[in-house]
């Protein structure tokens, strides 16, 4: 039995149907992580969401971005913006369910030597402590007050992490390094404006896996989040947003031994 890494589906369901049968039809036991951005930009998040859940205990799912705003949007705390495409999850039967489902999800975990999250790693944080400050999003998630804890997650600041940041600053804060980091400096100040490929970042910024002495080296990150970056797959560190609603691929990478499957994808987004 294998598990394989999935990067950002985005809502493009027909894509990840295509992918899924192609793992099942050699590997009829194959194990899924998902690595966040299940929804949002492709043509049909509400299909991909109910093939994702589907799957059951054979595959988890890491929530990035995409997935928190989809939460937020359900309950009115942000607005659409113009390339949403999940008001069909919004107006349909099982939405409670499948909104329900997905906050239990974590932002983090760990499988054998792997990190896997969404966005990237903080310098300051080893891997066992980005799995433990999942778990306190997580928490909020999963809880009474989750809606409460969705109306305070927005925002740039704090952007740096401190060990003695608490309440509504420190959850942003991993929030943020979890689900939105791209840049960083080497004393981990976050930067959220820059988006394009890591040749390109503001003077004192850096690609958060390319900061030197980070405390997460000593394992492999799998991560998406970063279209631009594209597939990327070096000693500890591997991307696999690999642009599915850009005209790209769909990627799965089998974690035993990094072996690759894609699928090609339409454009359904043109770049600003």
């Amino acid at each position: 039995m294998s598990t394989y890494a999935i990067g950002d589906v985005q809502g493009c369901a027909a894509r990840l149907d295509d992918l899924l049968n192609r793992i099942l039809a050699t590997d009829p036991d194959a194990q899924f992580i998902f690595v966040g951005d299940l929804v949002n930009r492709g043509p049909d998040s509400l299909g991909a969401l109910r093939t994702i859940r589907a799957l059951g205990d054979r595959a988890r799912v890491i929530l990035g971005n995409h997935d928190l705003h989809l939460l937020a949007l359900a309950h009115g705390i942000r607005q659409p913006n113009r390339s949403d495409t999940v008001m069909a999850i919004l107006e349909a039967p099982d939405c409670d369910d499948l909104l329900d489902w997905l906050r239990q999800q974590p932002l983090a975990l760990m499988e054998g030597d792997y990190l896997l999250v969404h966005a990237g790693v903080l310098p300051q944080w080893t891997a066992q402590q980005a799995v433990a400050l999942s778990h306190e999003i997580e928490l909020q998630l999963r809880g009474p007050h989750w809606v409460n804890f969705l109306r305070t997650m927005y925002g740039n600041e704090p952007q740096r992490w401190d060990d003695k940041l608490q309440g509504e600053a420190r959850l942003r804060c991993i929030v943020n390094g979890l689900t939105r980091l791209r840049f960083c400096t080497a004393e981990g100040e976050m930067e959220f404006v820059t988006k394009e490929s890591p040749g390109k970042p503001l003077p004192g910024y850096m690609p958060w896996y390319t900061v030197p002495d980070r405390k997460s080296e000593n394992v492999t990150v799998v991560f998406g989040h970063w279209s631009t970056l594209g597939l990327t797959l070096q000693p500890n560190v591997i991307g696999l947003d690999t642009g599915c609603v850009w005209g790209g691929k769909l990627t799965a990478m089998r974690l035993s031994d990094r072996g690759l499957i894609q699928v090609d994808c339409p454009q359904y987004q043109q770049p600003c």
